[in-house]
């Protein structure tokens, strides 16, 4: 997955880093949202996760990562969204 993915468009403030070897983007110190590419694990699909920083919080319990398989228009917009309620 690149920028185009939805990340920096979304919130510009996050910076590009690596994580544990894995693409990453931070508001300062903290990674905030991280991918976990499939090929790299020899799995089905790529993970993209949420860190605490990231305020997707929605009552007692809500999803901290997303399997993606094909990264299509829908999977990008949605990215983009969850990067925006993720970036506060």
């Amino acid at each position: 997955m690149s920028e185009s993915a939805g990340f920096t468009e979304a919130a510009p403030d996050l910076q590009p880093r690596t994580w544990y070897g894995m693409p990453a983007y931070a508001r300062g110190k903290d990674v905030m949202v991280f991918l976990q590419v499939s090929s790299k694990f020899g799995v089905r699909y790529t993970t993209l996760g949420f860190n605490e920083s990231a305020a997707l919080d929605e009552g007692d319990m809500w999803p901290t990562s997303f399997a993606v398989r094909e990264l299509t228009g829908e999977v990008r917009e949605r990215i983009r969204q969850l990067v925006l309620r993720a970036a506060g």
